[in-house]
């Protein structure tokens, strides 16, 4: 409150309010026509009546508006009533939110915001008047305007606007702080966040917070009491990290503002990376493979080799992930490794050392085979460029459960390109014998005499892929029984087997007929001889299972073949078919006929059968039965089947009043005796 003093002089001064260390100081000014008041203080003018028109008597400032002036003038010049006294003040609000206007006044009184009346009581009263209005404040800068008139008697007035902080009325944020930056000390490894002061009235602090770059998620780091002033100092870790802070302002209710804009600082790098952890294996062929683990990107690896853990380490390279070959390593050796782990800040990180005593260089055998010549079998295997290039083969007979590898003449040569990354070799075993199965390993021989270990074991056996010869001398005779076949015997001296099969003449697909064993010249197709033609085949086939036939593209060029059309014994005429009965037949062990039948309809009421055979002879069909079979006969054997033919068979349904009824034709061929 500044009470305006009546005075007598002349010259009347002003009173100017600063804000020191957020208290309002006065400060006495001369007084001018134009008196500024360092907002948030008053500027106050006085008038000499109640309807502020005019120049005003007196301007002044004032921190609070809180007088009583009893029944006296207010100010020099001033009457003691009919007066008005007028307040003003224009302020940032921050975000602004919900405040709470106490008045209270003898006589009137207006409050303002922006020029819009919030309160309102305007009469001459006899006693003091109070009242609290609640109103919003919009963000931002607004003017606040209180008018005060006298009517008569005792003058008193008091206002004040004050944000209401209840958790439950005030639900607006902060605005996010402003002007925020960060400074980094290498030296101390300390961060300082520095940020301008919120100008809401309910502010309550400030909370930091910080992120690591490329990450998303905000940690808070300033702890958990608020920092009240404009600064926060912390140390980071010297990893050579960036981060992002970024400034939270809060107020009494707890709201938290959006952050600041948000502000880098990269750290300086003085931690070194993860030590690798190193092992070692050898790989007869590639090399010493080494591995470790990896640390996070940008790290390198310098790998090094010595003779002896504390000899001179040789720098073989630099990998850039977790493991590296060393296809240089000495066979025969021990040889000493470590790793150098390297950051982009020069932190370096160094694996324990390792030894790895490599053997002798072991050939990598691929698959053995027989030569394209079938003279031998090839031994093939892989090596490095490091090791040596003399070489001894071993064999053994897989048969033997007792026999021991036995060194060979197998001369050693090179397979490919000099210039191959990884040299092949091979030699040529003319030792082997056929239809034997060997087991056989390599060594190697180094400049100093020393043999490696065995290899691994590879089985083969000297492979035959060349067929028999064809089949010559093959004729065929037709007989009244079927084509007989016969040939020369085969000469090859691994034959297994004969197969003959057999094709229509007019190129249809080929059948299987028979498998016979080495030693058979003869076979005999029992066919029912009805004037088909047909082509046979005869197909010598080795112990290998090599045969003509089933490599070569023209069985009819490359495989004994003849051509046969044969007798053709077919009844000249045969009753119709009319019975509901089907007939099959065929040789039983004793070279009879033997026939079954069977019924075709639903209704097939019979009072008996009949069997009659073709005599080819007479043209004519013989009835085999005296009387009628049983009605309940489903079969028939003929004792008197002629042997070395083929006999066409019918039967009859008899019926009741004697009449027959016919099946077709069924054929039964029987071969000679013996044959």
């Amino acid at each position: 409150m500044n009470p305006a003093r009546r005075t007598t002089t002349v010259a009347a001064t002003a009173v100017v309010l600063a804000t020191a260390g957020g208290l309002l100081t006065a400060v006495t000014a001369p007084a001018s026509a134009a008196t500024t008041c360092t907002s948030p203080v008053f500027k106050r003018q006085f008038f000499a009546n109640t309807t502020f028109s005019g120049t005003p008597k007196k301007t002044d400032c004032d921190a609070k508006i809180d007088q009583n002036w009893g029944t006296g003038a207010p100010a020099s010049g001033l009457p003691s009533n009919n007066f008005g006294v007028r307040w003003t003040v224009t302020r940032d609000f921050g975000s602004g939110g919900p405040f709470a206007l106490p008045v209270s006044a003898q006589d009137g009184i207006r409050v303002y915001l922006d020029d819009v009346r919030k309160v309102d009581l305007w009469k001459n009263v006899s006693s003091t008047v109070k009242k609290t209005v609640n109103v919003t404040i919009p963000s931002g800068k607004h003017t606040l305007r209180v008018d005060f008139v006298n009517w008569t008697g005792t003058a008193n007035v008091s206002f004040a606007y004050t944000p209401r902080t209840s958790a439950t009325v005030d639900k607006v944020k902060p605005l996010a702080p402003t002007g925020a930056s960060v400074t980094y000390d290498q030296a101390t490894g300390k961060a300082k966040v520095t940020w301008a002061k919120n100008k809401e009235m309910d502010l309550a602090g400030y909370r930091v917070y910080r992120r690591l770059k490329g990450t998303e998620d905000y940690r808070k780091v300033s702890g958990g009491d608020l920092v009240t002033g404009t600064s926060f100092t912390e140390t980071l870790a010297p990893t050579g990290a960036a981060y992002y802070y970024e400034v939270r302002a809060v107020d009494k209710a707890g709201n938290e503002s959006a952050g600041s804009a948000d502000k880098l600082v990269t750290t300086v790098d003085r931690t070194a990376p993860l030590t690798p952890v190193l092992s070692a294996t050898d790989d007869p062929v590639l090399g010493v493979e080494l591995d470790w683990q990896d640390d996070t990107y940008g790290v390198t690896y310098d790998v090094y080799r010595a003779a002896s853990a504390d000899g001179t380490y040789e720098k073989l390279g630099v990998s850039y992930g977790s493991s590296r070959t060393d296809e240089t390593a000495p066979y025969g050796e021990t040889s000493y490794y470590k790793v150098v782990a390297k950051d982009a800040a020069g932190n370096t990180a160094t694996s324990q050392v390792v030894p790895l005593a490599r053997p002798l260089a072991v050939p990598t055998m691929d698959s053995p085979g027989t030569n394209a010549e079938e003279t031998g079998i090839t031994l093939r295997w892989k090596t490095s460029k490091a090791a040596p290039t003399q070489y001894r083969a071993y064999r053994w007979e897989l048969s033997d459960a007792d026999a021991v590898p036995a060194l060979v003449t197998c001369e050693t040569y090179r397979v490919g390109n000099e210039s191959d990354y990884y040299p092949e070799y091979g030699c040529t075993d003319y030792s082997a014998a056929a239809r034997t199965a060997y087991g056989y390993y390599v060594t190697s021989v180094d400049s100093a005499g020393r043999e490696s270990a065995p290899s691994a074991t590879v089985q083969a056996g000297l492979r035959d892929t060349t067929p028999p010869p064809a089949v010559t001398g093959l004729t065929h005779t037709n007989t009244e029984y079927g084509t007989v076949l016969e040939w020369d015997e085969s000469p090859a001296p691994d034959l297994a087997r004969y197969i003959v099969h057999r094709a229509p003449a007019d190129g249809g697909n080929h059948e299987w007929m028979a498998t016979l064993p080495p030693g058979t010249t003869t076979f005999t197709d029992l066919n029912v001889p009805n004037d088909e033609y047909w082509v046979y085949f005869v197909d010598a086939v080795d112990t290998y299972n090599n045969s003509r036939y089933t490599t070569s593209g023209s069985p009819l060029v490359d495989v004994a073949n003849v051509s046969v059309n044969e007798f053709d014994l077919t009844p000249s005429h045969w009753p119709a078919p009319t019975a509901n009965w089907s007939l099959t037949a065929a040789a039983d062990e004793s070279a009879h006929a033997k026939l079954s039948w069977t019924c075709t309809a639903t209704d097939c009421t019979t009072a008996g059968f009949h069997v009659y055979r073709w005599d080819r002879a007479a043209g004519q069909y013989v009835r085999l039965t005296d009387v009628p079979l049983a009605a309940d006969a489903r079969g028939y054997t003929d004792l008197t089947t002629p042997s070395a033919t083929t006999s066409h068979y019918v039967i009859s349904a008899v019926a009741a009043d004697g009449s027959e009824a016919f099946s077709g034709l069924a054929a039964v061929v029987v071969p000679p005796s013996g044959a």
